[in-house]
């Protein structure tokens, strides 16, 4: 673990805890020792992790205030330390691009980047001053390599890359440590979250992807094959704890064989041959 106070344990934020990816993390992290305050949105998703010992507290990224309430009470809780940050909640707006309205664009980037980098900004001095720390983003192998009918998802994401391997360099020498993890399929409650966007901006029937959208929406109604490869979030877990724990941790967690694959893929294809294999995927 990073190191702390003699006589504190290390403390971490994980945000996006109500399901899957975060919930798991944040129960596997306390069972590891370490003091974990767990963020959700909605005031009835605090009670299952406050049964566990957990510290749960609301916060919702795109509303700033509560991003400065929570790092407010939790260095008030902790005497103003903090050893590591998990940047975990998100969700995905599916559609295709050219029917992807503006504001579902912006909501997409204020919850999966702009609430992330405020909530990142504000505890990178609690870290610089105790010169010790790890920031740890949860992004997606698409942030890497793109998918069809997820162009606002993967703009998110590859914005995600290019600002946490900016503030690696940047925090070099410092103590401070950051890491991505680019998950694959992981089994949690993210395609229901996905099929309420993509219901809610997206005028599906007057699209020429109508048909397209139809299987789409099967798939993410859990009517069609599931992905391949998926694995549940303790995949996730493996990885974090050596981003946490680690003298040298890697700027890149790969997690899921379909990830992996997509990766080395994108090295070893040309650009044209590669992008027209992904193309018939998604």
């Amino acid at each position: 673990m990073p190191s702390s106070n003699a006589s504190t344990v290390p403390s971490i934020i994980v945000t996006g805890c109500s399901s899957g990816i975060g919930a798991h993390c944040a129960r596997a992290l306390k069972a590891e020792g370490w003091r974990v305050f767990a963020t959700v949105r909605r005031q009835e998703d605090l009670a299952s992790l406050e049964a566990d010992g957990i510290e749960a507290l609301l916060m919702d990224y795109t509303k700033p205030e509560t991003i400065a309430a929570l790092v407010e009470t939790v260095l008030a809780r902790t005497g103003g330390r903090l050893d590591a940050l998990f940047n975990n909640g998100a969700y995905g707006q599916a559609g295709a691009v050219e029917d992807l309205p503006v504001e579902a664009l912006r909501m997409q980037f204020e919850t999966n980047v702009f609430g992330w980098h405020d909530l990142t900004r504000r505890v990178i001095p609690v870290m610089r001053r105790q010169g010790s720390g790890r920031i740890v983003q949860c992004s997606s192998i698409l942030g890497i390599v793109p998918y069809r009918w997820r162009g606002a998802y993967n703009a998110s994401k590859f914005a995600l890359e290019a600002l946490s391997l900016t503030l690696r360099m940047e925090l070099a020498g410092s103590g401070v440590h950051v890491s991505l993890i680019e998950p694959g399929p992981i089994a949690s409650r993210f395609t229901a979250n996905a099929l309420t966007h993509i219901e809610r901006n997206i005028d599906l029937e007057n699209s020429v992807h109508a048909e397209e959208y139809r299987r789409q929406l099967r798939r993410l109604r859990g009517e069609a094959k599931p992905a391949r490869g998926k694995l549940g979030p303790e995949a996730v877990h493996a990885v974090l704890r050596h981003a946490l724990t680690a003298k040298s941790p890697r700027p890149h967690y790969i997690v899921t064989t379909p990830a992996k694959q997509g990766v080395l893929l994108k090295k070893l294809l040309p650009a044209a041959l590669f992008y027209r294999i992904i193309g018939k995927l998604g």
